[in-house]
């Protein structure tokens, strides 16, 4: 099974590059993040007519979530837990049972900027990776395969981008934001592209400014973090880097990660 995650930047604007992509990689279960869009406007028909079910948690011109995938999910759960308060379309859960009847959990996760760091944007942040850690922790317990797959905009280490310099006062690299990062993982939870690999410029983001993308100043902030059953699954992650030099392309690319749910 090939589960992926990709920050498309406004689904409407790239339905062609979607669509594309789903033909060309076949994933079996994707998480969209900012598809910019209520419910209601989501191009559910182009993707459905590829044989995919499509399931969202949608606002209005920023942020949103969806999850596509060739099986239904049996439950969907919408909106992180912890906050009552918090209207931000950021997180979309969605449950599967495999052939095996086994229970595989997928959620689609677009976690907070946090930038300007001296505005209510960054406790925010923390806050939200604070209910992040606490809503994993009660999953994990449930001893299933787990994902928590999307675009964290935390940048893990230093080797995760181009110049640590360039990012040391930004909210996707300061100290408490790695910080919070390495409390999630340390739950017991797998970096699946960091457990395949070293290497460093290994990006999932490029900006649109400065030549970022031909002069290679990216950043790794897509991750697919893995419960211990289903890291034991894993067999291999990528990045479709190729994807960056699309028409019309998002600033991020698809990060995936395929798994033997057979063995």
């Amino acid at each position: 099974m090939k589960i992926a995650t990709w920050n498309i930047n406004g689904v409407k604007a790239r339905i062609d590059n979607l669509t594309q992509w789903l033909k060309d990689s076949d994933p079996d279960i994707v998480c969209l993040q900012e598809i910019k869009t209520v419910d209601e406007g989501f191009p559910r028909l182009e993707i459905e007519a590829l044989g995919y079910h499509v399931e969202t948690h949608g606002q209005k011109g920023f942020n949103g979530v969806a999850i596509l995938s060739k099986s239904s999910p049996f439950e969907v759960n919408r909106g992180l837990p912890g906050d009552p308060l918090d209207e931000q379309s950021r997180f979309l859960e969605a449950v599967f049972t495999l052939p095996d009847t086994r229970i595989l959990r997928v959620c689609c996760l677009y976690l907070p900027n946090g930038n300007p760091v001296d505005t209510e944007k960054y406790p925010y942040k923390l806050a939200w990776m604070e209910r992040l850690r606490t809503f994993a922790a009660e999953r994990l317990a449930y001893e299933e395969m787990l994902v928590l797959a999307g675009d964290y905009n935390v940048i893990p280490e230093p080797h995760d981008c181009f110049d640590p310099k360039v990012w040391e006062n930004d909210a996707l690299f300061l100290p408490q934001t790695r910080e919070a990062f390495r409390k999630l993982e340390n739950l017991g939870l797998t970096d699946a592209v960091r457990a395949t690999t070293d290497a460093t410029q290994f990006y999932s983001f490029w900006d649109y400014q400065a030549g970022a993308w031909p002069k290679n100043n990216g950043i790794r902030i897509d991750h697919l973090l893995l419960s211990p059953e289903a890291a034991d699954r894993m067999t291999s992650a990528a990045i479709e880097k190729h994807v960056r030099a699309w028409e019309k392309p998002s600033d991020h690319v698809p990060v995936i990660a395929y798994f033997d749910f057979a063995a």
